[in-house]
């Protein structure tokens, strides 16, 4: 027994170590995304406001070093949540020489610590759930081995960073309604403001919280007295860690907090979405959105076990006579994964990009898909004729898995671009492709590499990931860069990510002098526009 606990303790110690030691390798290969900028700024204007609270003689000299951080009334994004920016820009104040690169470089290395603990939190509700470290760390491999949640670790401060910190927040739910008491509940508490602090829609987690209080009030050996207290504390807990992490509420709390629920799920987004071939507005997607995004940009093996482990779950919750403690834990990941994509159908929330706003429902199905593999294990040891058609099919489960291991290697550092089963001409014509914007940083260095000229002019159709993606270049590089619009003289290289524009260029344009490809899928051409018709009329 205890040889068996120092193997688990070894393996997993392993297993965490060595996905540590990976995020610290791989944090400067990525580049940066379309509302990273926006996004830390977010972080610096909550700082600058909680400064002149607690510090205004330092907030006054910060200002004249820092003029440009707005107030936080007059910043549009005011009322997204900002705990973690705040953290990362704290520390990127104490820890860097200013330098936006070294700035950037912490963050991604901070987003993906802070995907580690999802990671790790997600196998602490396996070992709940199944009783098994094993299955447990199945379920952590296997998010990390989710192609376009492990590049989106490193830059994805929003959707991300909500989806790890949510699921520690159903660790420590299970964790608290398990012992049932103070501390655990303020700690549940803590989790739970944390998830709000950083997008408002974590507040379902308190109606989860709820359910499962009130679940576990329904055993008779428990007095709901003792529950009803409990209950009171693990709210007001929350309430005061929401109000203490998220400085736009000091002013009105209650009234901001209300407001920003509406803003944040009919978010004004004027863009358009490509799918399946058609730029659709967000108004325009139809039910089948999300389901689409999910069966493409996942591993078929967790989709397909996902689908047997709900079925499996969902007969048993209908079967069961008793609430016991895998009833609770099944019927909470099941509200989990399917309430959010049952919202998004019926009340038409606003999403685009993707499914980007409901990765946080992600841990929960892979929790279905090990319950669905463990099911395939389990009829594995049969003998009958099921035993041969499980052992198929979970052969064809790990080898699969190992393609995606293997294409997430060779797709490096633009995994975000991964579609589990599409070719890539397919791909290409029907979905987004770089939406985020990071294939910018590679055309951008390879440009600087080979064009030996003192300053080099770039345009492009959006400015933004440009920009983006020169902060967290080098000093020296920055320099040589020079951005000219369009319709300005003298471009030399244009660059396209084929956001909003699938479709080749015409030869007009230039020639294409360098391509970025994930795999077969093109994602970013660089375009020489010099000794062109496009050069001389823009001369």
């Amino acid at each position: 027994m205890i040889a068996r606990s120092r193997w688990r303790h070894w393996v997993t110690g392993a297993f965490f170590g060595i996905l540590v030691l990976t995020g610290v390798l791989l944090h400067h290969d990525y580049g940066m995304s379309w509302d990273e900028e926006n996004n830390h700024l977010n972080g610096l204007v909550s700082l600058k406001y909680l400064a002149q609270v607690v510090a205004p003689d330092f907030a006054q000299r910060q200002a004249l070093t820092h003029p440009w951080i707005p107030e936080l009334r007059q910043f549009p994004d005011s009322d997204h949540g900002p705990a973690f920016e705040m953290v990362v820009a704290l520390l990127g104040y104490c820890l860097t020489n200013g330098d936006s690169q070294a700035i950037y470089y912490l963050r991604h290395l901070c987003v993906f610590l802070t995907f580690v603990a999802g990671v790790w939190a997600l196998f602490q509700i396996g070992q709940m759930r199944f009783r098994d470290w094993r299955w447990a760390l199945l379920a952590a491999g296997m998010l990390v081995l989710s192609p376009r949640f492990f590049a989106e670790a490193f830059y994805n401060g929003k959707d991300i960073v909500y989806m790890a910190l949510f699921t520690v927040s159903i660790y420590t739910l299970l964790r608290f309604v398990h012992r049932l008491t103070l501390p655990s509940a303020v700690l549940h508490g803590l989790a739970t403001a944390a998830v709000v602090d950083i997008r408002v829609q974590g507040l379902q987690v308190t109606l989860f919280s709820v359910l499962m209080l009130f679940l576990v009030s329904t055993r008779q050996e428990i007095p709901k007295s003792v529950i009803l207290r409990l209950t009171i504390g693990y709210l007001l807990a929350t309430s005061v860690f929401v109000f203490l992490g998220w400085p736009y509420l000091w002013a009105t709390p209650l009234p901001e907090l209300l407001s920003a629920v509406p803003r944040s799920s009919h978010y004004p987004w004027p863009f358009s979405n490509l799918y399946w071939g058609k730029f659709l507005s967000v108004k325009q997607l139809p039910w089948h959105y999300v389901p689409v995004w999910i069966l493409i940009t996942t591993p078929l093996p967790y989709v397909a076990g996902a689908i047997l482990g709900a079925l499996v779950s969902l007969r048993n919750m209908w079967r069961a006579k008793h609430h016991t403690w895998h009833f609770h834990i099944d019927l909470l990941v099941s509200i989990w994964l399917f309430a959010p994509i049952a919202t998004v159908m019926l009340l038409h929330v606003a999403i685009y990009e993707g499914w980007r706003h409901l990765y946080y429902l992600y841990p929960a199905l892979l929790l279905m898909a090990v319950r669905g593999f463990q099911v395939l294990y389990r009829s594995s040891q049969y003998r009958s004729p099921v035993r041969y058609l499980a052992v198929m099919l979970l052969v064809c489960a790990l080898v699969e898995t190992g393609r995606t291991a293997f294409r997430m290697v060779q797709m490096h550092p633009h995994q975000q671009v991964y579609f589990s089963f599409l070719p890539a001409h397919t791909a290409e014509r029907l979905f987004e492709r770089d939406y985020w914007g990071l294939s910018y940083r590679q055309g951008l260095e390879w440009i600087l590499a080979h064009d030996p000229a003192p300053q080099v002019s770039v345009t492009v159709v959006w400015p933004t990931p440009l920009y983006n993606n020169s902060l967290i270049l080098s000093p020296a590089q920055r320099t040589r860069l020079r951005y000219v619009p369009r319709t300005a003289p003298g471009c030399h290289y244009f660059l396209t990510a084929y956001r909003w524009h699938p479709q080749s260029y015409r030869d007009s344009l230039g020639r294409e002098v360098y391509t970025v490809r994930a795999g077969k899928l093109k994602v970013l051409s660089v375009f020489d526009c010099r000794n062109t018709h496009y050069y001389q009329q823009t001369k």
